[in-house]
């Protein structure tokens, strides 16, 4: 598949609020042919058009916020993006099972009824210490997971964490329970201009944007790390990776991981890691 006129690598975070500027959150981009580069915040345009000399005010690091909307802009301006994201964009099928969900559609809207972690200044930990419940939100055991509970395609890889693992190294749990919100709310507000892979199909169709879930662990010992931090590193990483495999002609064969039936049925539930299979 080609025709996309960039890729990005997005390396995410579930700390503070989604209004906070957070140094682990880097975003990576890398045109066709071209290098792979770190992306500016939008904000920094802004700070530069207000004509401000203080160095200290300037926004560097991105929020989850601005992603989503920088992301949902790009599919509104009809620009053809490949995007990965480094949280789990699901849940268990067990998880499904005990809530009663049938869909994915179904799981976001659930989720961000009792983890609104999209809203401002809710951090992940508001929802797991039961402060939102005291005024009036959902109690923090509406909606839970075990440590024990692991998705077909975390199950395939050697090293993937549950995504209700919080609290140890290498957790991917707290930034997906702050991601996924904002999935809702870029497939919402973005309409039919994002493929949500493999949820919205495993072949995305020619034209839209697409969004997936990635596991840096598995390209980032392929390049360099020079003098990128741990987090820019993942996020360059998976840009330059999605940059390659588009060159070489192969997202035909990671859009189709070789799944039986009933594991394909799973897997559009729980969803897929790009590049495992």
């Amino acid at each position: 598949m080609s025709g996309f006129n960039f890729f990005i690598g997005i390396d995410y975070s579930g700390a503070e609020a989604p209004t906070s500027r957070l140094k682990e959150l880097r975003v990576y981009a890398a045109k066709p042919g071209g290098a792979t580069e770190p992306v500016k915040t939008p904000a920094i345009a802004s700070f530069l058009a207000s004509g401000s000399k203080n160095p200290q005010s300037v926004p560097r690091y991105w929020t989850r916020s601005e992603i989503a909307h920088w992301l949902i802009g790009l599919a509104k301006d009809e620009i053809r993006f490949f995007a990965g994201i480094d949280h789990g964009f699901s849940f268990p099928e067990s998880y499904f099972k005990r809530y009663g969900l049938k869909t994915w559609s179904q799981f976001l809207d659930d989720f961000a009824r009792y983890w609104p972690t999209d809203e401002d200044h809710v951090y992940v930990d508001f929802v797991r210490d039961g402060m939102l419940a005291r005024g009036g939100g959902p109690p923090p055991d509406a909606r839970v997971g075990r440590t024990n509970e692991f998705r077909l395609c975390e199950r395939w890889t050697s090293s993937a964490k549950s995504v209700f693992q919080f609290d140890m190294q290498g957790s991917v749990a707290k930034s997906t329970h702050a991601g996924i919100p904002w999935l809702k709310r870029i497939r919402e507000t973005a309409g039919e201009h994002v493929h949500f892979w493999p949820f919205d199909g495993w072949q995305p169709p020619a034209g839209r944007a697409v969004i997936a879930e990635v596991y840096p662990s598995i390209f980032r010992n392929r390049y360099a790390r020079a003098s990128r931090s741990a987090d820019e590193h993942d996020a360059y990483a998976v840009a330059r990776w999605l940059s390659e495999s588009a060159a070489r002609g192969v997202f035909d064969r990671y859009f189709n991981p070789p799944l039986t039936m009933a594991e394909r049925r799973i897997a559009e539930r729980e969803g897929w890691i790009l590049g495992i299979g």
